[in-house]
């Protein structure tokens, strides 16, 4: 999946800190919505990723690796996709997604924002 196939999903998971105005989470959360698309919250507003009410297109990571890894070892729901902030990487994530068939790319969204949202 590329980054310009994840901007034309609709439901989007941001999983960091949504709350606090100078993290990254936070700026992805509002400029998802500020470009229409649905988002939920993981780590500061949702406790799990198994909160979240709608179905799940794209799983944003923007947080620790550690607790990353161990929302995603808990979570019950179908992921169409997840992109990997800068950061929130792991050989253990990767190899996680890999071993349970859940596409991933490692990549900014921001960018994408920037790039495809609204195309």
């Amino acid at each position: 999946m590329t980054l310009e196939n994840i901007m034309k999903q609709h439901n989007f998971v941001v999983v960091g800190n949504t709350i606090l105005d100078d993290k990254y989470a936070y700026k992805i959360k509002h400029g998802l919505l500020d470009k229409g698309y649905n988002v939920s919250c993981v780590y500061k507003e949702l406790e799990s990723i198994n909160d979240v009410a709608e179905d799940i297109d794209v799983l944003v990571l923007c947080i620790n690796p550690v607790l990353g890894l161990k929302l995603l070892k808990e979570c019950r729901k179908n992921i169409k996709a997840v992109v990997i902030q800068p950061g929130a990487e792991s050989e253990e994530i990767k190899d996680y997604l890999e071993d349970n068939e859940i596409p991933y790319l490692e990549g900014c969204v921001l960018v994408g924002l920037r790039l495809y949202a609204n195309k």
